[in-house]
């Protein structure tokens, strides 16, 4: 007789949601993904996010991969006759590493030397306060929008700007992956 596919609960503690799986096994989640459109919940700010699936304590529990912001939000901000900045650099926080990719938009045309001390600021910064955090923590603050009001203040004593983002942060290693490798490196050289 065919097995059929069951409904399976699974907790996304960063956003507070609970989502339903289709699978035969529970054990079948583990190592799939999830994305999520937060553009309602945020309030029009139109936000991807992408969940890793893993299995602790028999349970399929969600951890952020990645956080996007979408094409369309930025097109709709930038507007004629102003400036804007990206960036995109590795990043270690407490327990993973990231890319990150920030995106500012000043409020008028400004100068190059401008656009590359807003970038050079903006990059110190994130990284300073990053470095004490956990890459759950992060996600949680760029999602209330904490991070970037942070991000904001001290950039603006550079240039005061109309816009303050992350576009893209992703997940490259968390911190059991960077066990694991450790731990194969180490037999290697036996």
């Amino acid at each position: 007789m065919a097995e059929k596919k069951k409904f399976f609960q699974v907790d996304l503690p960063l956003v507070d949601q609970k989502a339903e799986l289709l699978a035969y096994h529970e054990e079948n989640l583990a190592g799939r993904t999830i994305k999520l459109d937060l553009t309602r919940k945020l309030r029009g700010k139109s936000l991807e996010i992408t969940f890793a699936l893993k299995s602790e304590n028999e349970k399929i529990i969600a951890v952020p991969k990645r956080l996007l912001l979408l094409g369309y939000f930025i097109r709709r901000a930038v507007r004629k006759g102003i400036d804007y900045v990206e960036d995109s650099f590795k990043a270690n926080c407490k327990d993973a590493e990231l890319i990150i990719k920030p995106f500012l938009i000043a409020r008028k045309k400004v100068s190059r030397a401008i656009r590359n001390a807003l970038r050079v600021k903006a990059k110190e910064a994130i990284l300073e306060t990053i470095k004490n955090l956990s890459y759950e923590e992060l996600f949680s603050e760029i999602l209330q929008g904490k991070f970037q009001r942070n991000l904001l203040v001290v950039l603006k004593k550079v240039y005061p700007l109309a816009l303050c983002e992350i576009r893209d942060i992703v997940v490259l290693k968390s911190q059991e992956k960077v066990k694991v490798e450790k731990v194969t490196e180490a037999k290697e050289e036996k």
